[in-house]
């Protein structure tokens, strides 16, 4: 019964990092198969029509939660390299304030990318 609990409620064990990486990557998928099928349909695509498609709301939406996915997915991954490579029993102490100058620094970075891709997504 704990691991059904567990489970329900998504405690800090992986679960919710797994299926995050799992729904980020359909997501991503998703967006790459439909631009790649838009482009082989569309083989003497102009700018006016890449501009008209990604000035559709629900496109700018996939836009968005496509570039939301790509950060996410990526920050899930480089905390588990983090949290893996860099320990106490490979660096010793000096392994806590790099996990956490790494994970900070990811972060930061992440979070610029995000608004930078979003401001740009939104004004196409």
């Amino acid at each position: 019964m704990g691991l059904v609990a567990s489970i329900k409620n998504f405690s800090r064990n992986g679960l919710l990092e797994w299926i995050s990486q799992r729904v980020t990557s359909i997501i991503i998928t998703a967006y790459v198969l439909f631009v790649t099928y838009y482009l082989l349909t569309h083989p003497n695509m102009d700018y006016n029509q890449w501009r008209d498609l990604n000035g559709i709301f629900l496109m700018k939406l996939l836009n968005i939660m496509t570039v939301s996915s790509i950060a996410l997915h990526s920050v899930i991954g480089l905390w588990g390299v983090i949290t893996d490579y860099i320990t106490v029993r490979l660096l010793g102490p000096r392994a806590v304030t790099l996990n956490l100058i790494f994970q900070i620094g990811m972060i930061a970075i992440t979070l610029v990318y995000l608004v930078w891709a979003i401001s740009i997504v939104w004004s196409i």
